[in-house]
């Protein structure tokens, strides 16, 4: 077996569940049981979320000890699924390592389009408004800052703007937009209701959910992580539409 292709595939399967979104402790489990198909003495791995250490090691061979580290993090269910799958087949030996090594390389192509995303932003921001109690009107606002939301984040990408101006940006950009359309004359329009509506796809509810998970499951370092990456991320929302709303009332 090639020891070295074994290590280099369980870190590529847990570098690509955590950079989209997978709990600490599941990048450990895959990555585990990818290991242990070598039958060594030892198989061990620590995961955190900046980076991966993976260690292998047995009295026939040299030790093999990879410490990767990992930077951008997002939420795409898809890949994580894309992983298991591989590793499952691998595991229950239906492919060989090399390709499920070839098979991990290829998940990180686009699933859909950026226009497909920034279709998608619209109608996530227009979704929530009945939820919170709003009507047409809101519908229509926040469809329209669902477009503006989608064009911030689209130009940000493209510009590699930090996460956390980008959010900064997009919320401010949020509260301006519906600031302008309070003073329209077209009736009375909840503006919170459409403001907290089109911040939703902002909302950082996977990391807090995978620090509660991460928590419970003993990995403190990394559920802290989380949490303080939720809450400057919250922050930076906050701080946007703050400073969009004081803009217009100076």
């Amino acid at each position: 077996m090639d020891y070295k292709l074994l290590v280099n595939t369980a870190v590529l399967a847990g570098e690509t569940m955590l950079k989209n979104g997978a709990e600490t402790y599941r990048v450990e489990d895959t990555i585990r049981h990818i290991l242990r198909t070598a039958n060594v003495e030892t198989a061990e791995t620590i995961v955190l979320l900046t980076g991966i250490v993976v260690t292998l090691d047995d009295p026939d061979i040299d030790t093999i000890t990879t410490m990767r580290r990992v930077k951008g993090h997002g939420t795409n269910l898809n890949r994580i699924d894309q992983v298991n799958r591989i590793s499952r087949q691998y595991c229950s030996g239906e492919v060989s390592l090399e390709q499920a090594y070839s098979d991990l390389k290829a998940i990180g192509e686009k699933q859909y389009n950026s226009l497909l995303y920034n279709i998608a932003t619209v109608c996530v921001c227009a979704g929530f408004v009945p939820l919170f109690g709003g009507k047409i009107p809101e519908v229509l606002c926040a469809a329209l800052e669902g477009m503006v939301l989608a064009l911030i984040i689209t130009a940000g990408k493209h510009l590699r703007i930090n996460s956390f101006i980008l959010d900064v940006l997009s919320s401010a950009g949020v509260a301006v937009i519906a600031v302008l359309l309070g003073h329209l004359p077209v009736g009375k329009i909840n503006m919170d209701v459409v403001i907290i509506s089109s911040i939703m796809p902002l909302v950082p509810g996977v990391a807090i959910t995978n620090a509660v998970r991460d928590t419970l499951q003993g990995d403190y370092l990394s559920g802290m992580a989380r949490i303080l990456e939720a809450f400057l991320k919250a922050a930076a929302i906050a701080l946007g539409v703050g400073v969009g709303i004081a803009l217009l009332k100076v």
